[in-house]
């Protein structure tokens, strides 16, 4: 019992001093005086080569000018592979983690992750890159036009039930714990950067989802932390929605398209924005981006898909998500005209080409092929 109380009071301190690391940071990187924009991608796995081409040929034409007067440069970083993470036993190998912090932003494919339970226990490459680069807000616009839908959703990306995922501990052989983390300056930046985004865009309502009357002390922070930043945006409609509810809400045709906002911990963020991405058309339809003060990194909403490649679909893997991913990263970077362009030609994309991951439709490269000739 002894080393498990070390090993819990190790857990604390360590929190503790990242609270204060997030209290010390000043660092923002300003895209728009930058000479020079370094672009880093890594292919990740599964289906995520076979995406990560597509989106990369694509951004080859679109930036063709800006590439070739050195504005900006697209550079491929290896290294990023569950065999290369299992073989030397780490989430983000050293050599790859210095290359991804020598570039302004990141494209990111799929990884994959073991499951609990195998033999090597290794993190989350998307938690650990959140976590080295401290990437606060997971941001994921929903739209559908038909419906009146436009929604943003602010997921904190840094604490909730994902910081210590994979630092459980294991009572006995009968009981195992794992621990959940809220802190106030980590609540309080994401929701500065959804009501500053609310105000920007001129939203009028910023809906903020907790569990808070049952996990009273975290939820409960994550709620009044929210809520104190709402002070001083007194001209935005602020509601409370308990995520159990905001599951059924997002399914309710004759209400859902009157959110707008959304700020939510880790946990929730993740699963109600699949269910968002489902509704819009699909999780193969969003992308995503992970924003920081001095980094960000953008991906597909989706995972590696290896069961595509088991049953030899890769090919009929839909690049729509990365692609999207790529347009907000363009968007992020001050490309504003770019990125418009790329979300009008997907966009259309989407509606006359079907990629599935089924041979009774459409493949990858259908959608390469259609965006490439609109360019």
């Amino acid at each position: 019992m002894k080393a498990i109380e070390q090993q819990f009071l190790k857990l604390v301190e360590e929190q503790l001093e990242r609270v204060e690391r997030i209290k010390a940071n000043s660092e923002v990187t300003d895209y728009s005086i930058k000479e020079q924009i370094i672009i880093g991608y890594c292919a990740g796995d599964g289906i995520g080569p076979i995406i990560m081409n597509v989106t990369i040929n694509i951004l080859n034409k679109l930036l063709v000018n800006e590439i070739q007067s050195g504005k900006i440069v697209l550079k491929e970083i290896d290294g990023l592979t569950i065999e290369n993470r299992l073989a030397k036993n780490i989430s983000i190998p050293e050599n790859v983690l210095a290359e991804i912090k020598s570039c302004d932003v990141l494209l990111k494919g799929p990884t994959t992750t073991p499951s609990g339970g195998s033999e090597k226990n290794i993190e989350s490459a998307n938690v650990a890159l959140r976590r080295e680069l401290d990437l606060y807000a997971n941001v994921r616009p929903i739209a559908l036009s038909l419906e009146g839908i436009d929604w943003m959703f602010f997921r904190e990306n840094t604490e909730g039930a994902y910081i210590l995922g994979s630092q459980g501990i294991d009572i006995s052989n009968d009981l195992s714990l794992d621990f959940r983390v809220i802190t106030t300056p980590g609540t309080k930046r994401i929701a500065q950067a959804a009501f500053k985004y609310a105000k920007e865009n001129s939203k009028k309502r910023v809906s903020i989802v907790t569990k808070s009357n049952i996990l009273k002390k975290t939820d409960g922070r994550f709620l009044a932390t929210c809520l104190d930043v709402a002070k001083d945006y007194p001209d935005i409609k602020v509601d409370e929605y308990f995520i159990d509810i905001m599951t059924a809400k997002l399914l309710d045709e004759s209400e859902r398209s009157k959110f707008e906002v959304f700020i939510l911990p880790n946990l929730y963020g993740d699963i109600i924005t699949d269910e968002a991405a489902q509704i819009q058309g699909g999780i193969g339809t969003a992308g995503s981006a992970n924003i920081g003060d001095k980094y960000a990194m953008f991906e597909a909403v989706h995972g590696s898909a290896p069961r595509l490649l088991e049953l030899g679909l890769g090919e009929y893997a839909n690049p729509s998500s990365l692609i999207k991913a790529s347009e907000i990263m363009l968007r992020h970077i001050g490309l504003v005209e770019h990125a418009n362009k790329l979300s009008h030609i997907l966009e259309n994309a989407n509606e006359k080409i079907k990629v599935t991951g089924s041979k009774e439709n459409s493949k990858c490269s259908d959608i390469e092929k259609y965006i490439l000739n609109k360019l």
